[in-house]
């Protein structure tokens, strides 16, 4: 196999993404065997989780190593039923090295009662993720699930997907899990400023969102 990106080892990697594996299940992101967890190994193959097994119980060595096609190369069992979404996240993305896809409850209750994330209401959502589009529903473990996300992956780090939970992409696997813990903390927001008696707060203007762009950069930019 190649040589790893930014000197990262294969057992480092696999190490890492057990780690974000629990965290979605401790911080209750996935229920039971729901969600899956990718990164890049090299141009050609990648890590992904194995279907059927629940994220805070799955181990290193069950991790698989897959190829562009999504042919398993080694590892027992098969890999993620959600593998074609991954696939395609890597193959439009050259810069994206890692992919988190979950059960969020709070992103998903957001696309069953139709209302699109307000990713420029907070200041820290818009610098670190940007815009958050959601995918109109597809069928899981299809191929009408990367369709579906396929107009929005070239410009967006997160992705929530109607029915079916979210997609956060990054540089490595904490950005890519830190950007989901942030939208979900977000949405938690949102729900008190509806329990506190509020609409949905008003947007930052252009003017705003520009002058953040411009100290913290856009995070939009590959």
């Amino acid at each position: 196999m190649h040589e790893r990106s930014e000197g990262a080892t294969e057992d480092t990697m696999r190490l890492e993404m057990i780690q974000v594996c629990r965290k979605l299940a401790r911080e209750g992101l996935v229920a039971a065997s729901d969600g899956n967890v990718s990164c890049r190994l090299d141009e050609a193959h990648f890590l992904i989780t194995p279907s059927g097994r629940p994220k805070g119980d799955v181990e290193a060595e069950e991790l698989l190593v897959v190829d562009s096609q999504g042919e398993a190369r080694r590892g027992a069992g098969r890999p993620s039923s959600e593998i074609r979404m991954h696939l395609l996240v890597y193959q439009e993305r050259p810069d994206v090295r890692a992919v988190v896809h979950a059960h969020p409850p709070l992103l998903t209750a957001l696309t069953l009662a139709g209302v699109p994330f307000p990713a420029d209401v907070f200041p820290e959502v818009w610098i670190s993720v940007g815009p958050v589009p959601t995918a109109p529903y597809a069928t899981p473990s299809t191929e009408e699930v990367p369709r579906a996300i396929a107009p929005f992956v070239k410009d967006h780090q997160a992705v929530l997907l109607e029915r079916h939970g979210s997609l956060t992409v990054g540089e490595n696997l904490s950005q890519a899990f830190y950007r989901l813990q942030k939208l979900e903390h977000a949405a938690r927001c949102l729900l008190a400023t509806r329990l506190f008696g509020a609409g949905l707060p008003e947007p930052l203007d252009a003017a705003q969102l520009g002058r953040l762009e411009k100290i913290f950069g856009s995070p939009i930019a590959h």
